[in-house]
């Protein structure tokens, strides 16, 4: 079984910073890619900032500047600094990861979700 664990969601004024972070555990033999989306109410889920096994970075053009994704591999955890956050950053972010177990195709896993709230 797989876990994620998510961290660093609040409440921050317009201008704000907050860093999520992401922690893999479980029967993951390695991950290919892991990241952030996020859901506002009445939207779909979209994507904020993926990182691939090899080091590869994928921005959503709307946070680009802003949002930076690193990862601690050794850790399987990956991290979001968010800076001057916006009140159009408010949204439940889902943390993802694509993964494979030995001998098996690549499996989608989803977080529980953090609340992220831009308000003055």
């Amino acid at each position: 079984q797989v876990q994620l664990v998510e961290s660093g969601g609040g409440l921050v004024q317009p201008g704000g910073s907050l860093r999520l972070s992401c922690a893999a555990s479980g029967s993951i033999f390695s991950i290919n890619v892991m990241g952030w989306y996020r859901q506002a109410p009445g939207k779909q889920r979209d994507l904020v900032a993926t990182i691939t096994d090899p080091g590869l970075n994928n921005y959503a053009d709307d946070v680009k500047g802003r949002f930076t994704l690193s990862r601690d591999g050794a850790k399987n955890t990956v991290y979001l600094q968010m800076n001057n956050l916006k009140p159009e950053d408010t949204a439940v972010y889902y943390c993802y990861l694509q993964f494979r177990v030995l001998r098996r195709d690549p499996q989608d896993f989803w977080g529980q979700g953090t609340q992220v709230t831009v308000s003055s």
